[in-house]
């Protein structure tokens, strides 16, 4: 280990170079390999990543990150925090009862999954209820002997912190809290312990729910568990770890009796350099400083780096400096070797995981033993990103002049939605409770092998895109076979419904490894924005009108939302992210516009990622959400009153936004709340919402397929607190993921469900 400012990481990408992670899981899933052999492949997969963060140098590496599925899922499976509805009895959870929590079985749905913070990782929130949680397995400290058997790696354990796993779980008051917490302290003990009597150096705690704001109640808590865990573990030094924001009060923090404090210096606005510089550096505690971005893939300006270290060297000691990411790089792509079709003046601007270690590693050369004994690879940091700052694409003046003219117009609707809701009515003369989905149909094998055989050229364009109408051509069918009333063409054309986008807006690059994890065995590979975004040319309007050629019944025209397209990309970091999301709205409205004038008068402009964007910080809020709606209505304000504007959002933590959903103005919205058990509809007790509005009826995560009881009794519960006349049905989200079989037996019990709702009101139509 070196001497001075140490490196440490704080977890690494699971999924593999190559994606071996999530195929490894397939095949297990797919009965195509036995658990023996999926536990033992699995292993090889740990050994391949705790030795690469072994041989890119790293001091503290961390063990106890990798997991089967997620991170917060193990947890709770490591303290028996397991819902009554899988009939566990007790002991070490088996394999596939862990996998029922996440997926679901035949017996019982799944646990809510949403999402980790502002980030697009998911993690299961675990259901603690009135459960008595006990230690049925010590994950870390498996973890821990397994890195220094195999690598002999001294390896820093890594835990959820008991008030951050507190904040993430439900089925308890906020007001018990503590009360929930003293049931499990007494077990993150024992763990600690444990790992002590091991001969553990460092563990890692991550608290990353303190960023979020604490109140007194907060601050006494934290307190409590940390004097009660030292007072245990006395020979353990313990980093309590924050990240994706500031971590305020920093005062309070540090009274805390554990050995360093991690701390975010990329997302947290420069307040925690402010706030170290304000109080001072506690001699006795190590600073984690979270220097590179975890979550961006762009190379770090070194020069700028090596300042910020300076800076921090003015406080505490090179021997109490830890420089590490600013978060996990389970964010970020594995590395960026294998991206020989990219210019070289993009590719060098990139850093994945592997690249951010390297740059870890020369960032703590160059402070330790000076600047000079590594000019040259200084050096050529600056040269690479001269060059990639300079492209012409990244500063094009016809779109700032666009994005300004735009500026002067209205941003609102001519109608108001009480108005309009009347001509469109009139216009389209739907059922009450009209049916629909969410856009997307199974992508199956011969779909993703087609698109496979046209991007390598093994087809051309003709018998791809005669092949992609086959595939809309059968799903309108199936949809009028089952009673929808709503059409969608199926987005068989697409791989992502970022991707699909960039694609075809100037601004973009795509890697051909960029992988990075969503959710289990989920993985997207984000688009790059790297230069100003354009429209070009129309991008949805030949299959959108060709399926409208095929039905007397609307079929919607499908986008995804300029916030989204922001969220689920890597962005370029030298424009706020409000400017990105411009020019991005911009390019969308030409493509709304062009839907409109192809006929197409029903337009979904998805933004499931709006959510997840909210600033962490309460303070903040207000601003974020007045830019991300201004972005939605920038691309959709300017159609006629009896264009019906659809969206959609992932995830029911929209209690304290509903206010914002209704300001973007779009005529109905769909929201997931399956997953949840339906909790949002608990706002619509509290506050009123007067547009139209699909709450999903199913949960299209699992594989199950409800029975029609269950979609009733979800529609149903619905209408206790909405108006019959504004409710729409559909599925919690796209049916992308999911095979046909599953996907008609769910949708024909929706629309049996419609029906029986309907009659049982009296009406059929509007």
């Amino acid at each position: 280990m070196s001497t001075g400012i140490k490196t440490s990481s704080l977890g690494y990408p699971r999924i593999g170079k190559n994606r071996e992670w999530k195929k490894l899981l397939e095949a297990y899933w797919a009965g195509k390999i036995d658990e023996q052999s999926f536990r033992s492949q699995m292993e090889d997969i740990q050994l391949q990543h705790l030795q690469t963060q072994q041989q890119a140098g790293i001091d503290l590496i961390p063990v106890g990150d990798f997991t089967f599925y997620d991170h917060v899922l193990d947890t709770a499976a490591m303290f028996g925090i397991v819902p009554a509805r899988y009939g566990y009895k007790g002991g070490e959870i088996p394999l596939n009862l862990y996998f029922a929590m996440a997926r679901g079985n035949a017996e019982a749905p799944a646990c809510e999954m949403t999402k980790w913070f502002n980030t697009n990782y998911h993690y299961i929130v675990p259901e603690i209820g009135s459960l008595t949680p006990v230690l049925t397995a010590n994950k870390p400290l498996a973890a821990y002997r397994f890195a220094k058997e195999r690598a002999g790696i001294e390896g820093k354990p890594v835990i959820v912190g008991l008030y951050t796993f507190l904040k993430l779980s439900k089925g308890f008051k906020a007001a018990d809290t503590a009360a929930v917490a003293a049931r499990f302290l007494p077990l993150y003990v024992q763990l600690l312990q444990e790992l002590q009597a091991e001969g553990v150096a460092w563990v890692q705690i991550d608290e990353p729910a303190i960023v979020t704001g604490l109140t007194a109640e907060d601050i006494a808590l934290l307190q409590n568990i940390y004097s009660e865990i030292a007072a245990a573990v006395p020979g353990l030094n313990l980093m309590l770890q924050t990240y994706f924001e500031a971590a305020e009060p920093l005062e309070a923090l540090l009274a805390l009796p554990v050995q360093g404090l991690g701390l975010d210096f990329v997302h947290d606005g420069g307040k925690n350099l402010e706030s170290v510089a304000r109080l001072g550096w506690p001699q006795d505690k190590t600073l984690g400083a979270g220097i590179l971005d975890g979550r961006n893939i762009w190379r770090a300006d070194t020069d700028a780096k090596l300042e910020l270290v300076a800076q921090l060297l003015t406080h505490v000691s090179q021997e109490r400096l830890i420089l590490q990411p600013a978060s996990s790089l389970l964010h970020v792509p594995v590395t960026v070797e294998g991206e020989s079709k990219l210019k070289a003046a993009v590719k060098n601007a990139l850093a994945f995981a592997n690249e951010k270690l390297a740059e870890l590693v020369l960032i703590a050369a160059a402070a330790n033993e000076g600047r000079e004994r590594y000019a040259a690879e200084l050096e050529r940091s600056r040269e690479v990103l001269a060059v990639f700052r300079a492209l012409p694409e990244r500063g094009r003046e016809d779109v700032a002049e666009q994005v300004h003219a735009l500026s002067q117009l209205p941003d609102h609707r001519s109608l108001p939605f009480a108005e309009r809701v009347k001509v469109q009515q009139e216009k389209w003369r739907l059922p009450l409770l009209p049916t629909t989905t969410i856009g997307s149909f199974p992508q199956t094998a011969e779909v993703r092998q087609a698109r496979l055989k046209w991007r390598k050229g093994v087809w051309n364009q003709e018998r791809y895109d005669l092949f992609i109408k086959r595939q809309i051509a059968e799903a309108i069918t199936l949809q009028e076979e089952l009673g929808l009333d709503v059409l969608v063409h199926g987005e068989f054309e697409r791989t992502d419904m970022v991707e699909f986008f960039g694609e075809k807006l100037a601004g973009y690059l795509f890697t051909a490894g960029g992988w990075v994890q969503s959710y289990g065995s989920r993985c997207v590979k984000p688009p790059v924005i790297y230069a100003d975004v354009a429209f070009i040319q129309p991008m949805t309007v030949k299959e959108s009108v060709y399926a409208q050629s095929l039905t007397k019944l609307p079929v919607k025209g499908m986008l995804t939302g300029p916030v989204t397209i922001l969220n689920w990309s890597f962005v370029r970091d030298d424009l706020s992210r409000e400017a990105v999301a411009g020019q991005i709205a911009l390019a969308l409205r030409h493509e709304v516009s062009a839907l409109e004038e192809a006929g197409i008068e029903m337009i979904q402009v998805d933004e499931p990622a709006i959510r997840e964007g909210l600033p962490l910080k309460a303070r903040d809020h207000e601003y974020y959400l007045n830019w991300a709606v201004k972005s939605f209505r920038t691309a959709t304000n300017h159609v006629k009153d009896t264009t019906q504007v659809h969206t959609h959002m992932c995830y029911s933590e929209f209690n304290d936004m509903i206010g914002s959903i209704s300001a973007m103005d779009a005529d109905v919205i769909s929201i997931e709340t399956s997953r949840s058990h339906g909790e949002l509809i608990v706002s619509f007790e509290e506050q009123e919402y007067d547009k139209g509005i699909g709450l999903g009826v199913y949960d299209i995560h699992s594989p199950r397929v409800p029975v029609v009881e269950e979609m009733t009794s979800a529609i149903e519960r619905a209408l206790r607190v909405l108006d019959v006349q504004q409710f729409w049905i559909n599925p919690d989200c796209g049916l992308k993921t999911r095979g046909w079989e599953e996907t008609t037996g769910a949708l024909r019990n929706m629309v049996k469900a419609a029906v029986l709702v309907r009659e049982q009101h009296g009406a059929v139509s509007r």
